[in-house]
């Protein structure tokens, strides 16, 4: 046991002078002693001091004397469409990943529906989905005009179980899209062998999972295609933006065309000025949103390994608290991206305290936190308002827009317990130094001893 958490917990038992004592005598500093108290005394929601008072880093963060040039740079001559400046993040952000190739969408969502059309998905095919998701996963799915459907989620690692997919291949699957939610990579190992033992192509939605590696191979280059997100909120914030990566040259180029209003594109060729020669729609950033991504991505490499860091350590730290049960990576998962850090609640182990007062406490102890997903995305009525639609009315026979009958076929119900328990910490608390961290868990801990006396507040 190291020395931080015989402090914590010791002076959780031993709150006397004895107690005290002996932490002086087993070598604990005066500032480790005082930290331990404020493990005993009253918490910040029933009126006592908060742990945290010093501020977490922001997000996101802007370095003038670094960025601005660039940014600027761009601004100043007047080319603001896309040209030589996006066509330059591109290659940069395809050397990062390891692939060949990379196209700059408006979003991470336009990036899904893309690669989803391209590579002919449609009416009439079910596409493999997690129930853990944002809804932009499953929505795709909806506006390329497939049928999502649903596989539940293994509870440790909150990613899609590569062990229930089989079962829900049909006639009609033509393509799995696992999702490394939260920054951690999906089981894409088994995930592929399973694509290519019945023919499904594989479209990975690694929206937040920037430089995750499984094997060290980066997450997106497994797959047919790979989809990123650069909303504000990401790792490589460009206010939105987002990317699909592909060693598919063809298929890259197909996208390429899709994303310009269907013009002629490498191999999609068409007489110069000849107009569109394919459907398309238009997808295109700005020249100074990817002065704003180029500008950050020196960085990215550097706060993803603190990142990596910080979370071992504050898993560390927590993990032994009754009730807290930390995220689990599979075992060939070199480097997570960790977009939240995630752990889950058990309230039987806090005195039956609802996870709803349990944020409450932490936030004030000054510990900003999520509840995450919401539960029953394999339910909610945007699928009802699809399968109502002229289009899938006239896509699918009537028993398949048979919603009550969908959702039962879709119980996903370890994904509703996990929606049900899930806690997440945002990803700028990782960017802390490592002994901040340490607020987090004296947080949780003064919560659990006290449980009973918040539950019961009135």
């Amino acid at each position: 046991m190291s020395k931080r958490n015989y402090s914590r917990r010791e002076f959780v038992k031993h709150n006397s002078l004895a107690g005290l004592g002996a932490a002086v005598a087993i070598g604990l500093t005066p500032a480790l002693i005082a930290n331990c108290a404020t493990d005993t005394s009253t918490p910040a929601i029933l009126g006592g001091r908060k742990i945290r008072t010093k501020e977490w880093p922001v997000w996101p963060q802007w370095k003038p004397e670094i960025y601005e040039e660039q940014v600027l740079r761009v601004l100043r001559s007047g080319v603001w469409s896309r040209a030589e400046v996006v066509t330059e993040f591109e290659k940069k952000w395809a050397e990062t990943i390891g692939t060949k190739r990379c196209l700059a969408v408006v979003n991470g969502t336009n990036a899904l529906i893309a690669s989803l059309i391209q590579l002919d998905i449609g009416g009439g095919d079910e596409v493999i989905v997690t129930p853990y998701t944002w809804i932009s996963s499953i929505q795709s799915v909806l506006i390329a005009g497939a049928m999502p459907v649903f596989v539940d989620v293994d509870p440790e690692t909150y990613q899609i179980n590569p062990d229930k997919i089989e079962a829900k291949i049909t006639s009609r699957t033509r393509a799995i899209m696992p999702v490394h939610i939260l920054g951690l990579p999906a089981n894409m190992v088994r995930i592929m062998e399973i694509a290519k033992k019945h023919n499904l192509l594989v479209i990975e939605d690694a929206c937040q999972a920037w430089l995750a590696e499984i094997n060290h191979k980066k997450v997106g280059t497994f797959g047919n295609t790979g989809c990123f997100s650069f909303q504000n909120s990401k790792h490589l914030p460009l206010g939105e933006g987002g990317a699909i990566v592909s060693d598919d040259e063809k298929l890259m180029d197909r996208c390429y065309s899709y994303h310009n209003v269907g013009f002629p594109f490498g191999e999609v060729i068409g007489a110069v000025g000849g107009g569109s020669v394919m459907l398309g729609t238009k997808m295109r950033i700005t020249e100074y949103q990817a002065a704003i991504g180029l500008a950050q991505l020196g960085v990215l490499d550097e706060q993803t390994t603190l990142r990596n860091k910080n979370a071992g350590y504050l898993k560390s730290q927590i993990k032994d608290i009754p009730g807290i049960k930390p995220y689990k990576l599979y075992d060939n998962v070199t480097r997570a991206a960790f977009h939240m850090f995630a752990f889950r609640y058990k309230k039987e182990e806090f005195q039956g305290l609802s996870r709803e007062r349990f944020l409450e406490a932490l936030s004030a102890e000054g510990i900003p936190n999520l509840s995450g997903y919401a539960p029953f995305l394999n339910k909610q009525p945007y699928l009802e308002n699809a399968f109502q639609s002229k289009n899938f009315q006239k896509m699918y026979p009537k028993e398949m827009l048979d919603f009550d009958k969908y959702k039962e076929e879709n119980e996903c119900p370890e994904n509703d317990d996990l929606c049900l328990e899930a806690v997440w910490l945002q990803q700028n608390l990782l960017l802390a130094e490592k002994s901040d961290l340490d607020d987090i868990a004296t947080a949780i801990e003064r919560i659990q001893k006290n449980a009973d006396k918040i539950k019961n507040q009135k």
